[in-house]
């Protein structure tokens, strides 16, 4: 539910430490957490997963990374850190770091500025290649031809601080994967996709597949 919001009641489904279920953890012991539901964003598309706070009762647990398993379940990676146990059954509230999640976002949506940015400047061949959104930077790795040139550069810089000094609202829908070809949306490199995808939109400047985290309005960004 970590689109909508970011904190949520929810239940204790497992718990792993080592490698092995286990029924509780105590304070000190690092472990993992599934929930039944989280607001947490697991590890994906080049953005890194969430911080936060997994609070019941007896306990609570720092949350330092979430991954998600192959069958779509989200592993909250963490160390309790106060109380003594956390326990399969437990009703606990999920809160995740909302000043962090922020930044994330605000770099997220920048990749999509740039990769747009990018393909104007230097050519439409352009494709993404990986990246990593954090909270601290961006990077964004692409295929060209060759070096990009500081003239090219400055152009690209230019282009994307503009758009992002416009003001530009974001519009994110889901649709069929179908639709979103037919209308031109930029799918990235080696992605597997459903019958029904996420799109985000920055204006009229950019559109692409993402199941990320984005800003509302481009001027949350900043310079």
């Amino acid at each position: 539910v970590g689109y909508e919001r970011l904190s949520a009641d929810a239940k204790v489904c497992a718990i792993v430490r080592n490698g092995e279920r286990v029924d509780s953890l105590a304070a000190g012991e690092q472990g993992e957490v599934v929930l039944d539901v989280t607001p947490f964003y697991a590890e994906m598309g080049g953005q890194i997963g969430d911080h936060g706070v997994i609070t019941g009762k007896n306990g609570a647990m720092a949350v330092s990374d979430v991954q998600k398993t192959k069958d779509g379940k989200y592993m909250h990676i963490g160390v309790v850190t106060e109380g003594e146990l956390l326990t399969v059954g437990m009703a606990v509230s999920a809160q995740v770091d909302a000043k962090r999640r922020a930044c994330i976002a605000r770099n997220h949506t920048c990749t999509h500025i740039l990769h747009a940015a990018l393909r104007q400047v230097l050519g439409a061949h352009v494709k993404q290649a990986g990246s990593y959104v954090g909270p601290d930077r961006l990077r964004f790795d692409f295929t060209h031809f060759e070096s990009v040139t500081p003239e090219q550069l400055k152009q690209v810089e230019e282009l994307a601080n503009n758009v992002i000094m416009s003001a530009t609202a974001t519009n994110i829908f889901e649709t069929s994967l179908a639709k979103a070809r037919e209308e031109g949306v930029t799918a990235l490199f080696g992605e597997k996709y459903g019958d029904v995808v996420r799109v985000v939109k920055v204006g009229d400047f950019s559109s692409e597949l993402c199941g990320g985290c984005h800003v509302a309005n481009t001027a949350e960004i900043g310079f």
